[in-house]
């Protein structure tokens, strides 16, 4: 009897053993199971994130007609090229000119889709018509120089040489943002001079250099920059107290609200600041 009660108890502790190792295997295969398939479901959820974080914002597409001051003629030529470059569907149509004219045409229903002016005032005009979406965005800075021919040979070095008898001068209008940026400078340096010539936008005081018609011009430093082949450029520490903001906005009768937007945004970009930044402007 004893013998027979002790196979019968090392028959349970086998079972026992059995089932035991069973549960554990079941387990075992159960956990595998759960992590793979969580690490399954977490690669989706990554890849889905991915393609969300990869996915580019929508494209500018259509005519993007961009109003902008003749000093950024050159920057924003080249930015525009690279605007469509990223945005295929999109063509970059500008017209350059004084920022006051322009603004002038804004308010007056010519159509566009970007206004970017030389000074904050300039761009009132159009805001207090209600002519801008959203605040102006300041995106660059800009001071003035003494635009001379080629070597300089006048020798002018400070404002007041421009004041000098027989000394030529072309200056832009006052209501021209270069024109106003000019007459806080020579008011800075305590220099009164009368112009031979007042320009609506800077790059017509600055062809008069070139034609040899002045012998200098109050102009921006960028279209020194620009220009180099052409002429020569004198800086004076009054340039200091005679700063342009330049902002820039979308219009509120954009045809194409969607591309001025973008344009916008991208004049903002790292990229863009890069490329205005190599041609002489400050950053805001």
């Amino acid at each position: 009897m004893s013998t027979v009660r002790t196979a019968h108890t090392r028959r349970l502790a086998v079972a026992a053993a059995a089932a035991l190792a069973l549960s554990l295997g079941v387990t075992a295969c159960g956990s595998d199971g759960g992590t793979k398939a969580s690490d399954s479901s977490s690669a989706s959820a990554s890849a889905a994130g991915t393609t969300a974080a990869g996915s580019a914002a929508p494209k500018a597409s259509g005519t993007i007609t961009v109003f902008a001051a003749a000093s950024l003629k050159e920057s924003f030529t080249d930015l525009g090229k690279k605007f469509e470059a990223a945005n295929p569907g999109a063509k970059v149509t500008f017209n350059f000119g004084g920022s006051s004219a322009l603004a002038t045409s804004i308010n007056s229903g010519a159509p566009a889709d970007v206004f970017a002016a030389a000074s904050p005032a300039t761009m009132k005009t159009v805001t207090d018509a209600g002519g801008a979406t959203g605040d102006p965005k300041v995106f660059v800075r800009n001071t003035l120089a003494i635009a001379v021919p080629k070597g300089n040979p006048k020798q002018f070095a400070a404002l007041k040489d421009l004041a000098g008898s027989g000394v030529k001068v072309a200056l832009c209008a006052k209501e021209v943002p270069c024109g106003a940026a000019a007459v806080t400078a020579l008011k800075a340096a305590g220099v009164d001079l009368t112009p031979v010539t007042l320009e609506q936008d800077v790059k017509g005081a600055l062809t008069k250099v070139e034609l040899g018609e002045v012998d200098a011009s109050l102009v921006y430093k960028t279209d020194v920059k620009a220009d180099a082949a052409k002429i020569d450029g004198v800086d004076f520490p009054e340039a200091a107290k005679a700063v342009n903001d330049y902002p820039i906005a979308a219009l509120a009768k954009a045809p194409n609200k969607d591309g001025a937007a973008a344009f916008v945004a991208y004049i903002q970009s790292p990229e863009a600041q890069q490329v205005l930044t190599a041609a002489g402007f400050q950053a805001p």
